[in-house]
């Protein structure tokens, strides 16, 4: 995949996630009653997508320093290989999931298993009904070298009969984001992420990372430029005790991004591993820390 990025002094410093943040702000509904226990300024289905061109750099936020990106690159790598115990999530390099040890054995599962509902069982074990599983993105890669021109290219995170709360529930956390489609158009792979739940101001930032290293993944291994990623929200929030930080991260002015490079040698999807990814000209904002509300 030969470099498509344009040099830094093209490429246009981006405010979107500003925005979004500022909108949210201004027009979210004060949810009051939250599963994290904290109220949380909300927008349902009125934030509007972020669309990014991948020429104009990596999607990785200028606001605040995002130091532990290769941990998120890892984590969409752990999920693609199908990765669903917290031990499996950490040797592929993220340690993300560590509070969550042991809660899996009050679902009736192994302590540290995070259930037949999770991202990796879903995107790399999904059930199918004569028996056995669907590997979504063996499929999905399969489908999109072998018909480009279809607009079904779809993966889903989601596991209903799992992710419902009751006796019947399989999974620690019910997945917040994943639901992908693939378009090829004229020699690009463009990519939409729809998300269930964001955490803006915490979360989101993550997602963007990873999802983007995975946008960069498929265009490798199919064979073609990447496009636009395009990262949509259903349920949009800032927890109340995250609003000051966020009011001050909002002042910041929005640098260009960066760029991510890809071991050339790599071509298959199921081999990419956190260290063949290489970051140049990130020139963000010191770190902040943000309350993360799991």
């Amino acid at each position: 995949m030969k470099d498509f990025y344009k040099p830094l002094k093209k490429r246009i410093p981006d405010t979107q996630y500003q925005d979004r943040l500022k909108y949210i702000l201004v027009n979210g509904e004060l949810a009051r009653v939250t599963p994290q226990g904290i109220g949380a300024r909300t927008c349902f289905g009125t934030l509007a997508p972020m669309i990014f061109d991948l020429s104009n750099g990596v999607p990785f936020i200028t606001e605040r320093n995002i130091g532990f990106w290769r941990k998120a690159v890892a984590e969409i790598i752990a999920f693609v290989n199908g990765a669903r115990t917290i031990d499996q999530i950490e040797s592929y390099g993220c340690d993300f999931w560590k509070d969550y040890r042991g809660k899996g054995a009050e679902l009736g599962l192994d302590p540290d298993d995070m259930g037949p509902g999770s991202y990796g069982a879903a995107f790399h074990d999904f059930e199918k009904p004569e028996g056995g599983t669907l590997n979504q993105f063996e499929q999905v890669v399969e489908q999109i070298k072998k018909y480009p021109e279809l607009r079904s290219h779809l993966v889903t995170p989601w596991k209903p009969y799992y992710t419902a709360r009751g006796p019947n529930r399989k999974v620690i956390v019910a997945p917040c984001h994943g639901w992908l489609h693939f378009r090829v158009l004229n020699g690009r792979l463009h990519m939409r992420m729809d998300q269930r739940s964001a955490d803006m101001p915490v979360g989101v930032p993550s997602n963007m990372v990873e999802y983007s290293a995975l946008l960069l993944m498929m265009c490798q291994v199919t064979g073609y430029l990447p496009g636009n990623y395009v990262h949509s929200f259903s349920d949009a929030h800032i927890y109340e005790d995250q609003a000051e930080k966020v009011c001050q991260l909002v002042k910041r002015n929005a640098r260009p991004f960066p760029v991510l490079h890809l071991d050339p040698g790599v071509k298959n999807l199921f081999d990419f591993r956190a260290e063949h990814f290489i970051l140049e000209e990130y020139d963000p904002h010191p770190f902040m820390k943000i309350p993360y509300r799991p």
